[in-house]
């Protein structure tokens, strides 16, 4: 059997690297992965076959995207970097018509610049026979509307992501692109247990909560300090997850109908305004994680202007209406408990319209919705 990448090892990058006077660059988080069996191991994860479309954040030297090339894949690479473009012309070069490069950062990439990089790839989207013409797009960097980005092909995210960003970059993508079917990404070991942990657990929070609405843990492996050059001070770990519907239809009837659990089915897709109440009630029930949740949400919304402090007086009512018993912690929650939560907030009419014009909802990762 072959290598899947030519510059999996370490005497690769290094020649790479001196090649083009480079090093590693500890502020941009770069580690380059020196081990072509977790090269092949995250393929085969992913599931990447010829004509996948795939998204590559922080390609590096090339290591990986040249495998997925391999593969067979259409790659549409984000990176920051600007010392990299002239070495990703070289490593990529047997296979330049199938991959295009964006140059920014991966937190900024808009749904035009995906539209943009795989149209020149020649990727079919939903917007018309044979993919789109270049007019359909305006600068580089133009958001198209919500209805277009829903119409970008079907792809998924392959990456050996940045640890300072990933779990930030995960949820907003899962978000903003509803063509993303899949994230087969290496992180942080402590995130990818964020990502598939279970109500009850340490590591089960906002965060897992929120990502729970978009996507679901499909497999996981570990990778060691050792696979990198240079070697992270951290353990890591490549987790795939696969995009589900939201869940949801709760607020269409009483919530507190039904014994809703946490395998409630993914058909059952939740409103864009149902997802932003769950997300808001997952901030606030985590706020203070060590308190009962009617502690913990009337801390959060009594810091949230004059509209929180509504909230917060309405507390009460708004467990009630839920079924949800306030001296819980918010750790004991799943998911479709925080949707019925959200659901009794939305049916509280008058406290929705009161809350309506508050900031938007924001974690320790960034925005969520």
């Amino acid at each position: 059997m072959g290598k899947a990448s030519p510059y999996a090892s370490l005497s690769a990058t290094r020649a790479v690297l001196d090649a083009h006077g480079l090093q590693a660059k500890y502020s941009l988080g770069q580690n380059f992965l020196v081990n072509d069996d977790i090269v092949r191991k995250s393929l085969e994860l992913a599931e990447v076959g010829p004509g996948d479309a795939v998204l590559e954040v922080g390609p590096g030297i090339g290591t990986l995207t040249c495998a997925l090339l391999g593969a067979g894949a259409q790659v549409a690479a984000v990176e920051r970097d600007a010392d990299l473009p002239p070495v990703l012309a070289e490593t990529t070069a047997p296979w330049a018509e199938r991959f295009a490069l964006v140059r920014k950062d991966a937190l900024d990439l808009s749904a035009g610049d995906l539209a943009q990089a795989f149209d020149s790839l020649g990727v079919a989207s939903g917007l018309g026979e044979g993919g789109a013409a270049p007019s359909r797009f305006g600068a580089a960097g133009t958001e198209l509307t919500a209805p277009a980005a829903e119409l970008l092909p079907g792809f998924k995210l392959v990456a050996n992501l940045p640890y300072a960003v990933a779990a930030t970059l995960v949820l907003d993508y899962f978000q903003r692109f509803p063509t993303m079917t899949s994230a087969t990404v290496m992180v942080q070991r402590e995130v990818a247990d964020r990502m598939m942990a279970h109500p009850g657990t340490k590591a089960y929070g906002a965060y897992t909560v929120k990502l729970g609405f978009f996507a679901r843990p499909a497999g996981r492996f570990p990778v060691g300090p050792a696979n990198f050059f240079p070697q992270p001070r951290v353990e890591s770990a490549v987790i795939r997850l696969d995009r589900v519907a939201a869940l949801g239809d709760a607020c269409a009837s009483d919530p507190r109908a039904g014994a809703r659990t946490d395998d409630v089915p993914d058909s059952l897709a939740a409103s864009a305004a149902d997802l932003s109440a769950a997300c808001l009630m997952a901030d606030a029930a985590f706020a203070s994680r060590r308190k009962t949740l009617a502690n913990s949400c009337k801390q959060f919304f009594s810091g949230r202007g004059a509209a929180g402090a509504r909230m917060a007086e309405r507390l009460p009512e708004l467990f009630a209406a839920a079924g949800i018993d306030s001296k819980r912690r918010g750790e004991t929650l799943d998911r479709a408990e925080f949707m019925r939560l959200a659901c009794a907030w939305r049916s509280m009419s008058d406290a929705a319209r009161g809350c309506k014009d508050e900031p938007s909802i924001e974690s320790e990762e960034g925005p969520a919705v």
